[in-house]
């Protein structure tokens, strides 16, 4: 994954801020017709699909999307676990992968397991909300940035928009890295 080769190479750290991507999903899902105008969505396929390989990651076509807030609550809960970092390559499986609901607790619990966290403690996270405030305030945060899509790569007042090829996030934080020593 691209911020795997660029945190080996470069003094760079990366911290994940949930984002309000379709918020207004239902929890059953929405087609992905529904998304796209006049249900052509074989483009943004296409698009998607290059772009993952790009970076070499698994990615198989899906019929739906599904609201993440709990996935989000999940992974802010996670990051704060040892280990807990695993969760954002297991959710990425979960959807873009195996085109799971990530609005249903049980798809969530099994996430966890996969990522080696606690399921009990996670399924205690979520029906209690625990990070429910801490998700409210990334949304804030990602508002208040401009963000609008995902993922975003911000530094600085700079920003970098979508899944992008490793050329690009290179050269993004070289130019981060050529403002810091002047």
């Amino acid at each position: 994954m691209s911020t795997d080769k660029l945190g080996a190479k470069y003094p760079v750290r990366f911290k994940h801020v949930q984002f309000p991507l379709h918020p207004e999903t239902p929890p059953q899902g929405k087609p992905l017709t529904e998304l796209f105008a006049e249900g052509d969505i074989e483009p943004a396929r296409r698009q998607m699909a290059a772009l993952m390989a790009d970076a070499g990651l698994e990615y198989n076509d899906r019929t739906h999307t599904y609201n993440s807030r709990l996935a989000q609550e999940l992974a802010s809960w996670a990051e704060k676990q040892e280990g807990g970092e695993s969760i954002h390559m297991a959710l990425y499986r979960a959807y873009f992968v195996d085109a799971a609901n990530l609005a249903e607790i049980d798809v969530l619990l099994a996430v966890a397991q996969q990522a080696r966290l606690n399921a009990e403690a996670a399924r205690r996270v979520l029906l209690d909300r625990e990070f429910q405030a801490a998700v409210d305030a990334d949304w804030d945060r990602s508002r208040s940035m401009g963000i609008t899509g995902v993922p975003t790569f911000y530094s600085d007042g700079l920003v970098v928009v979508g899944c992008q090829p490793y050329p690009v996030l290179e050269r993004f934080v070289n130019h981060l890295l050529e403002q810091k020593a002047s």
